[in-house]
């Protein structure tokens, strides 16, 4: 048997600890959000429809503006929705940023913001996403 070692390296995005704001432990602060369902349950399929489009151009476009850092829905089918890591340590900057949603403005969902500490490394993962992903959430 023949083992041979694998030098290739995976496409990483550089990270730097000044770019990135990271401390000494390599961490920094975010805004945490829970998205929950909201209290207007109200909505045709119609509208629902067009709410959520709205909603998932609304997540695509503050990635591109940087001011998200990570998002994704919970599968359970609970009344927590999802989840979303905003890039800034002000709860009133992720607040008026949540206003921004469609869905949330029209209370079909509502979003717990917390502040939180975790890895700068973060910041590296919408550039990871877009090399694996084939297709944009909005299409």
């Amino acid at each position: 048997m023949v083992l041979l070692a694998c030098t290739a390296k995976p496409d990483v995005p550089t990270v730097s600890m000044t770019r990135e704001g990271a401390d000494a432990y390599g961490m920094r602060s975010y805004v945490l959000a829970h998205l929950k369902t909201g209290s207007n349950r109200s909505a045709t399929q119609e509208e629902a429809q067009a709410l959520q489009a709205a909603h998932l151009q609304n997540i695509e476009r503050m990635a591109e503006e940087g001011k998200l850092v990570l998002a994704g829905p919970f599968l359970d089918g609970g009344s927590l929705r999802g989840l979303y890591v905003f890039d800034t340590p002000s709860v009133d900057s992720a607040r008026a940023w949540t206003a921004s949603d469609p869905a949330v403005a029209a209370g079909v969902f509502d979003m717990e913001l917390h502040p939180w500490y975790g890895s700068a490394a973060l910041l590296a993962v919408n550039a990871l996403h877009e090399q694996l992903a084939t297709q944009s959430i909005t299409q």
